[in-house]
């Protein structure tokens, strides 16, 4: 955000919309257009056949998967490819507010794996909503600053 519209959202009164709250828009926005991948496999075959659709890879986990070394192995393999295709990154805690959004599994009983999701890009601009662009721009701010992979934590609601 500029320093322009920040003055405009204060005379307006408007808030700033935090950057979770961006990414929540943006996750419902791209299940709404089948514009996402989840699951740490299911990301790495996409990545592999067509890195160009992605625009945006979220590395999910909670305090009880980061001694899960296999897990960590597969996010470093991940970022370094992202790194290497200029796809922007975000790691997020809230595996249970992620869940909330994305909701449960198509038809199986199994639960989704959430440590990855792919937002592709979408064959239509319809939902290019201002989620995807604030939360480049939080991607690209970070990376200024030598932060490679930024955080965000989603808040249960």
């Amino acid at each position: 955000m500029t320093l322009g519209e920040l003055i405009t959202c204060e005379r307006t009164g408007k808030k700033m919309p935090s950057v979770g709250d961006a990414l929540e828009q943006l996750l419902v926005a791209a299940k709404r257009q089948d514009s996402l991948t989840v699951g740490v496999y299911e990301s790495a075959k996409l990545m592999n056949v067509d890195p160009d659709s992605v625009v945006l890879c979220l590395l999910a986990t909670d305090e009880e998967d980061e001694g899960d070394i296999a897990l960590q192995i597969h996010f470093t393999l991940i970022q370094a490819f992202c790194c290497d295709n200029d796809i922007n990154i975000v790691r997020v805690s809230g595996m249970q507010r992620l869940e909330e959004l994305l909701g449960p599994a198509e038809e199986t009983a199994e639960p989704q794996d959430l440590h990855c999701v792919l937002v592709t890009n979408p064959h239509t601009d319809s939902w290019k909503s201002q989620g995807l662009a604030e939360v480049a721009n939080f991607c690209e701010e970070s990376r200024g600053k030598n932060q490679w992979v930024p955080f965000v934590s989603l808040q249960d609601r």
